[in-house]
């Protein structure tokens, strides 16, 4: 975490909650998406565990966005991506902490819960912006028997992770795509002309002409009101895509984002991280010591591919006990430290 911080920074990567979002400039006239006038809810409380589904896996998320060590390149370029509205590709080993930046901004700045949207090679855009159950509608329909009391279309279709970043927040919420080098060719570049335009239509609701419908989203059993059948966005979300660096994107998509690559950790990073996590404790100092510098040498001598949660994970069971005798360092070092590239 960085000592020194500039004026133009909203997101200062100390961890600690504060308003700075309400001091964001206005945006861009290329990237203004704001109609005047138009009634902009406030953002869902970031305490909302229907989110993520549990509360103790929200309660985990926050820690871990409570203990993120930002470096100031980071700190600089998500100010970047939040001051002109683009989308911030981040780049990286796995586990060197992509996708808790992404909960670490969140929870700082109190922009909600983060709407996580997790990408496979059979992913599309559609899955992204909204579903549709038009078969439980049709049955519910048939049921009823009166067509005029059959329920509401907004029952039976929710908004995605990226449909609902979209709808016209007071705040910009915080979108992360997770591991987007994992999908087919074509899903960077239909985002493009969301990330432009900074809305989207739905045809089951346009088809029925001008009005409002109620809509469920992403954010459990919160539900949005959409008005003839297009979801516009007020402040563009703080997008966070999150690579491997396993493909390359088209130039078209890439001059759009601002690109941050996070590199491993060095050992004043690691150790504030550590003592972020686990306090100044436990395990003893030595033993801390000793277990951080062995994790960077693999790292740095054998080339090995370590995660930071594997330095924490055996840093808690050396804690434990499991360090004492020759048999239990070599439990953690070749189970715990065992490379992400090792067979």
């Amino acid at each position: 975490m960085t000592a020194n911080s500039e004026p133009w920074w909203v997101y200062r990567g100390t961890g600690v909650p504060h308003d700075g979002i309400t001091r964001l400039p206005d945006a861009p006239s290329w990237r203004s998406f704001a109609v005047p006038g138009a009634d902009e809810p406030p953002l869902p409380p970031a305490d909302e565990a229907e989110t993520t589904g549990a509360t103790a896996r929200r309660l985990g998320r926050d820690r871990q966005a409570a203990a993120y060590q930002a470096d100031e390149r980071e700190i600089q370029l998500v100010n970047l991506a939040l001051h002109l509205r683009r989308p911030l590709l981040v780049t990286g080993k796995p586990g060197v902490g992509k996708s808790t930046l992404a909960y670490a901004v969140a929870h700082e700045l109190r922009l909600g819960p983060v709407l996580r949207w997790p990408i496979t090679s059979r992913t599309t855009l559609r899955d992204g912006l909204y579903a549709y159950d038009a078969i439980g509608r049709l049955h519910d329909a048939g049921m009823v028997g009166d067509r005029a009391k059959a329920p509401a279309i907004g029952r039976y279709l929710r908004l995605g992770p990226l449909g609902t970043a979209l709808l016209p927040w007071r705040h910009p919420r915080v979108l992360l795509i997770d591991e987007i080098d994992k999908s087919d060719l074509d899903l960077p570049n239909d985002l493009l002309n969301v990330f432009e335009e900074g809305e989207f239509a739905i045809p089951e609701l346009a088809r029925l002409g001008p009005g409002d419908q109620e809509v469920m989203t992403a954010d459990g059993s919160r539900t949005a009101t959409v008005t003839e059948g297009v979801v516009r966005c007020a402040q563009f979300p703080l997008t966070v895509l999150t690579s491997n660096a396993e493909r390359e994107f088209p130039a078209a998509f890439l001059r759009r984002c601002v690109r941050l690559e996070i590199r491993p950790p060095d050992g004043d990073r690691l150790a504030a991280m550590v003592a972020a996590h686990l306090g100044d404790g436990s395990p003893d100092e030595p033993t801390r010591t000793a277990l951080i510098a062995e994790f960077l040498r693999r790292r740095r001598e054998d080339g090995a591919e370590l995660a930071n949660d594997q330095l924490l994970n055996a840093l808690l069971m050396a804690g434990r006990g499991l360090w004492g005798r020759p048999q239990d360092r070599e439990v953690v070092e070749d189970v715990l430290l065992r490379p992400l590239n090792e067979g």
